[in-house]
């Protein structure tokens, strides 16, 4: 019973020490401040940040308004409503495209869960990670904060498709992408 006592006495003067070991050690130890706005570091690679709606080589958008990424969503973040195209007015080589697209950044957890649900690839994640705002309704994303930029050889939809007859040769990619800097002709050839 005597070595018992001494035992939980030596423990009751040791493992503090032991413990605040660990504060002595990190406390001359030089600080490592990064100076945020100023200095940005890069992101990894594979950061989730930002979402992007992309774009054919043509400019017509690939999200085709199946709602999958809605669906997908474990916040309930994402608001799509499909629409039919026609054939005066085509946003997406499908029969429909999607009309209305919101991200609501106050729900979304950036899990990326969408992302792996879309089966166009239309949706995917960006390194952009300042999604602060002083207000509530800037954080909502609109499809037009969402799509990526129109890049040169691209055109404005809505649009007739001019890298194929249908919309297979667009998912299947056996169309004739443009080389860099090539504009696209209005009958399906390259200008």
């Amino acid at each position: 019973m005597a070595e018992k006592k001494d035992k939980t006495l030596k423990e009751q003067f040791i493992d503090p020490v032991a413990g605040f070991g660990v504060t002595f050690r990190t406390m001359f130890k030089k600080v490592v401040t990064e100076q945020y706005p100023f200095e940005k570091l890069p992101t990894a690679p594979r950061f989730h940040g930002r979402h992007q709606l992309n774009r054919w080589p043509d400019g017509l958008e690939k999200c085709v308004g199946c709602e999958l990424c809605a669906w997908a969503c474990p916040a309930d973040a994402i608001y799509v409503e499909g629409a039919g195209n026609t054939d005066e007015e085509r946003f997406s080589p499908g029969e429909r495209y999607g009309r209305v697209y919101q991200i609501n950044y106050l729900r979304c957890i950036l899990c990326g869960l969408c992302i792996e649900a879309c089966p166009t690839r239309a949706l995917t994640m960006t390194n952009e990670y300042e999604l602060a705002d002083d207000n509530r309704a800037d954080l909502i994303y609109e499809k037009s904060d969402l799509l990526a930029p129109l890049l040169p050889g691209m055109e404005q939809p809505p649009h007739p498709m001019r890298l194929g007859d249908d919309e297979g040769a667009y998912y299947r990619g056996q169309y004739a992408a443009p080389a860099p800097g090539e504009k696209i002709g209005t009958t399906g050839e390259q200008a």
